[in-house]
This record gives structure tokens, sequence and C-alpha cells, in this order.
């Protein structure tokens, strides 16, 4: 059906959806990360890229907003939704570093990591199809289970300033250090985020910030968060709120949707999205 159909969608932050719902007038949930980040509440950087701002703000129109954030800034903000093979995760700390920084090359990671020495470092790069190890760096092609187990065994990970690797580290009780993508507005929000938790924030990675790693490796804290599993309190907050709205149009006839079927709904949608 095309959403023109539809009185209620659920949107993950999907832009084409998104503009679909809003040019045809249909009732646009948005349950996404990026809607935490927009919220007034929420923390910002320094800096004002007001373009940037401006195009996060328009890229996904919703007409009731739910986010997720490093820390609850609002009534409909919530605290990261951590999936269940993390949860499931035994953690525990063998003494080794993990990194992913996706926007850096491998040369200037271990450029940069090779002023870094008396730790193990492992390296997950999505520009490198062969693993290989140099001293006391190993350099691996991405493999979401053996980037996990790597995660779950570290002292720290350092990493870009998404939302889910940050996150997941929290979680599991790492040592956490970000460096926000360049002329990414989201990322440079979860950096001022993660910075009034105390997480270290580099701007950059380039040779001169290593003695910077080297304090955060000798003295870095690890930031003691809660994350429960919110997961069903924020399906019952959104279906209580949205209720009124949940009803489609099926062959010319409107019909309601049972609760049980809006709320496999949205559930699909949260555990997709995270």
């Amino acid at each position: 059906m095309p959403v023109s159909d539809y009185d209620l969608v659920i949107n993950d932050f999907e832009p084409v959806s998104a503009w679909a719902c809003h040019l045809s007038n249909v009732h646009c949930v948005s349950v996404s990360h990026q809607s935490a980040v927009l919220n007034r509440q929420s923390p910002r950087p320094k800096s004002k890229d007001l373009l940037a701002k401006a195009i996060l703000k328009n890229y996904a129109p919703a007409k009731a907003k739910y986010g997720f954030h490093f820390r609850a800034y609002d009534d409909n903000i919530f605290t990261p939704v951590i999936r269940s093979q993390i949860r499931d995760m035994k953690v525990e700390n063998m003494g080794h570093y993990t990194v992913y920084l996706p926007a850096y090359n491998d040369k200037l990671i271990l450029k940069v990591l090779r002023l870094c020495n008396g730790v193990q470092w492992q390296v997950f790069s999505k520009h490198n199809k062969q693993a290989y190890t140099e001293n006391n760096i190993s350099i691996q092609p991405i493999n979401n289970d053996a980037f996990i187990k790597s995660m779950a065994t570290a002292e720290g990970v350092l990493c870009g300033a998404g939302f889910e690797t940050p996150s997941e580290a929290l979680y599991m009780g790492k040592k956490l250090m970000v460096i926000p993508m360049k002329g990414q507005f989201e990322q440079l929000c979860n950096a001022a985020a993660l910075k009034e938790l105390g997480v270290p924030v580099l701007k950059t990675l380039k040779p001169e910030n290593a003695k910077k790693i080297n304090d955060w490796i000798l003295n870095g804290a690890i930031e003691k968060v809660s994350y429960p599993d919110m997961t069903e309190n924020v399906i019952n907050m959104i279906i209580e709120e949205q209720s009124e709205h949940i009803k489609r149009t099926n062959t010319g006839m409107q019909k309601e949707y049972t609760v049980k079927e809006f709320r496999k709904l949205l559930l699909r949608k949260l555990v997709a999205q995270f």
C-alpha cells in the first residue's frame, strides 16, 4: 500500500518515508537517536553549524518524536537500547584496547598508535580485508562477533562519536575515548554529551594527540552508567500517547490496529534500529 493510504507510520528516521508521510499529512512518529539529538534539552557542541543542524532537523520530519541518548535529557528521551547480544556477553578485562575509527585509514591509525606503546591494540578496519599484526597492533576486517568479543574483553575502547558503539562500551564498563567525524553534526552533539559524562574527546586523530591517548591509557577513568532494558516501557508510553492514531486504512475502510499488532510493529522498528 502507498504511504498515503495510512493514518500512522512508525519511522526510524528514514527520510523518504518521513517526507512521504509529511506531504501526505500522515501522522509520522519518529523513534530514533536523532530525535534526542535535536531536542533542546540535549547537549550541543560549542561551535554552531547552522546548515548541518538545519539539514538534520529537516532530514526526516515527524509529528511526534521519541529519542534515545546517553542520558534521559527530557521526558521523551530514553537511555540507549542495548541489544541482547551485548547484554548476554561475558565482560572481562584482558588488557587490550579495541579501536574502530572508520573515518581514518589504516596508515594513519598505525602511525598514531605506534606512539602509544605498552598496550595491545585490536583495530577493526573497513579499509582492509586481510588481518595482519605489526608489533603491538593487530588490524583485522570488520566482523560483528569478533568486534563485540574484543570490546567485551578490552580495557578500553577508542572509536568515533556515533551512538551504538559508545553506548555499548559504556554499558560494558569500558574506558572510552571518542573522535567525532568532521562535518557530522550528530557526532559533534554526541561528543558534547559524552564529554559531559566525563568521556575524553579528541578533535581529530593525529600524531600530536598521541600524548593525550597515552594519558587516557594511564589515567582514564571508567564512566559509570545505568542502561536498564527500557524497551517495554518505551513501547507502552508510545502506545498510550499515540493511541488515537493507531489505525490504518484497509480496502477503503479504516481499521484500528490491535495493541498487540502495533506493539509488534514498534518493537520490530526498535530492534532493527539498534
